[in-house]
């Protein structure tokens, strides 16, 4: 089932930050596509809602060094 989600993320200040959350996103198996938008510090994600879930999203984000803020 393909869902779509809006969330938060802090600490993103530049292009390099929106192209490294969106590969982050991206490389998660299930993810369809993911597309940060910088000025308003968030990302939509389309995804498989059978193989990934907002925990997965969440762990990604740390990991690329950002702060997962809340679904908006």
């Amino acid at each position: 089932m393909t869902e779509n989600i809006t969330i938060k993320i802090q600490g993103m200040t530049c292009d390099h930050c929106k192209a490294a959350v969106e590969q982050a996103l991206n490389e998660i198996d299930g993810v369809h596509s993911a597309e940060v938008n910088l000025k308003n510090g968030t990302a939509t994600v389309t995804y498989d809602a059978n193989k990934v879930d907002i925990d997965h999203f969440t762990e990604s984000i740390d990991e690329a060094g950002y702060e997962f803020v809340g679904q908006v």
